[in-house]
Formats: C-alpha cells, sequence, structure tokens
C-alpha cells in the first residue's frame, strides 16, 4: 500500500531502488519501502512483449505525484522503443527525472534534452548511465553535455560484459574515472550500479564500503532490504560527523586556508565536504 504521508526529495539521495515497470503493484510497493529514489525500469526488466505494456501502466501510475521522487528508464536510445518512451513519460507529472541507458556520446544526451524541454523552456532531469568502453572512454564529454543532466553512473553488468572483465578489481579503473568526470564537471559524486546478489548482504556491505572509498555517495538496489545496507555504508561514523563539525566551525571563524586546533590546514573543497557530511547525520536523527 502506498503511504499517505510524501516524504520530500533528500538532498543527498542514498538509496536508488529499480522496479520493473510491468508490475505496478511491485511498484506501488517500493514507493513505501524507505528508498530515497524509485528507479522504474522499462529497459532491461521488462521482457520484449512486455514493452508496450510497461510503458502504459508506468504512465497510468505518475499520472500523478507519488509520495517519493521517481525517475524512469527509458529504453536504448538507439532503438526502436525510445521514442515513445521519451513522449510518454516526459510530461506526466510523477516523473521526477529519465535515466538513459547506454550513453555513449554527448549528443545522446542533447538530443533527450531537446526532446524532453517542455514549451515554457527548462527540462527534465536527465541521468545517464555508461555501459561500455566508449561511454567510459568519453565520462566527461557526456558529464558536461547540457544543463538538464544531473548525473551520470555505471551500468556494470554490461560494462562488464564489454570489457572481458572476470574481477571486480578490473572496473576500479572505469569506476574512479567516472567519479572524477562528474566532479570535473559538477555534478552530485556518482552511485554505485547495483549489487546482483540479493541474499550476499556481507558482501554488499563490503562493495559498498569500497564503492565509497573511491568517491560515489548511495547505490542503486533491486531489492529492499539491500536498502538499510546500503544506508549504513554510505552515512557517515560519530568520528566522521565530530571531525566535520570541527572543520565547518573553524569554517564560521576564518577565511581562506583554515588552521585546524591538531595542526592541520584545509581548504574551501574539504569544507564543502565537511558540510555534506553534516547533511548526511541529519539523517541518524
Amino acid at each position: 500500500m502506498t503511504p499517505t504521508r510524501t516524504r520530500t526529495a533528500a538532498p543527498y539521495p542514498l538509496t536508488w531502488l529499480y522496479v520493473p515497470g510491468d508490475r505496478p503493484s511491485v511498484v506501488t510497493k517500493a514507493l513505501g519501502s524507505g528508498a530515497d529514489v524509485v528507479l522504474i525500469d522499462l529497459e532491461d526488466a521488462v521482457a520484449p512483449e512486455r514493452k508496450e505494456y510497461a510503458r502504459s501502466a508506468t504512465a497510468e501510475l505518475l499520472s500523478e505525484p507519488p509520495p517519493v521522487p521517481v525517475h524512469v528508464r527509458v529504453n536504448a536510445l538507439t532503438g526502436p522503443l525510445a521514442e515513445a518512451d521519451l513522449q510518454a513519460m516526459s510530461s506526466l507529472p510523477g516523473v521526477s527525472g529519465l535515466r538513459l541507458p547506454k550513453v555513449t556520446s554527448p549528443g545522446d544526451v542533447v538530443h533527450v534534452a531537446e526532446r524532453t524541454a517542455p514549451a515554457e523552456g527548462g527540462a527534465l532531469n536527465l541521468y545517464a548511465l555508461l555501459e561500455s568502453a566508449l561511454g567510459v572512454e568519453r565520462a566527461f564529454a557526456v558529464a558536461s553535455a547540457h544543463p538538464a543532466l544531473h548525473g551520470v553512473s555505471l551500468g556494470e553488468s554490461d560494462l562488464r560484459a564489454d570489457l572481458g572483465v572476470r574481477d571486480d578489481a578490473g572496473l576500479d579503473w572505469a569506476r574512479g574515472r567516472v567519479v572524477v568526470a562528474a566532479r570535473a564537471a559538477g555534478l552530485a559524486p556518482p552511485t554505485q550500479s547495483v549489487h546482483p546478489d540479493i541474499r550476499d548482504l556481507d558482501g554488499l556491505a563490503a562493495s559498498c564500503a569500497r564503492g565509497r572509498a573511491l568517491g560515489f555517495l548511495g547505490r542503486a538496489a533491486i531489492h529492499p532490504r539491500q536498502l538499510p545496507v546500503i544506508e549504513r555504508a554510505y552515512l557517515p561514523s560519530p568520528e566522521e560527523i565530530v571531525a566535520a563539525q570541527e572543520v565547518v566551525k573553524a569554517a564560521a571563524t576564518e577565511h581562506g586556508a583554515l588552521a585546524l586546533p591538531d595542526g592541520r590546514f584545509v581548504d574551501a573543497a574539504v569544507v564543502n565536504d565537511a558540510r555534506r557530511t553534516l547533511a548526511l547525520a541529519d539523517r541518524l536523527s
């Protein structure tokens, strides 16, 4: 059942829950799962013969604003279904953003931004998924392609296949590349790709810790049981909160490079990171 309360968008979303668009009852449950953002999938999670039903069911469900932000992952932009997806989703009041799969060039983003911009100006928030070697190579060009783009992240399942990677560490370079590209383009840190084994919560926690160390912020999930593990992994520790409070306190009284009581000097980038840490810490209260 959809909750009666309405949650506002989290300033730093940590949990993004994928659900198949051809199962509206599952989507409805997902809206009450506690995820910061629900991702309705019209692409990989939907069988070819159910694509049109998934689109129409999603359009009906999102004809009114839902209680949490909802993004829709459309079908591949080079395929025959994307245009109908964009036409159906771009004007719905319940859609907060569009996820664009298999992006390989800035032109992909520009095309969708122009295609979905309303007559009065502006555009839907777009998020590009880089799922191939070519997409990763063009990560910064994609990330800076258009003001409507609000985020980039990896689609690691397809990327593994494209690269022939057999070990998880083989993706670390690509992960670092997308983190740097996002930040260089002035975007929020990217979210991690899904952990496909919904029973392996210990492995999920370890993978999240690794992702956080690489500069990711939050993660997509494919089952509600993964959400609390992801949130715990990405929330700051008590020690991190104390350190951030110290930095922000010093910034309130000094300008330029700051000298902390222990002798360390920090600059504006460190102060901004400390403020983000404290914003995330608010979720613990």
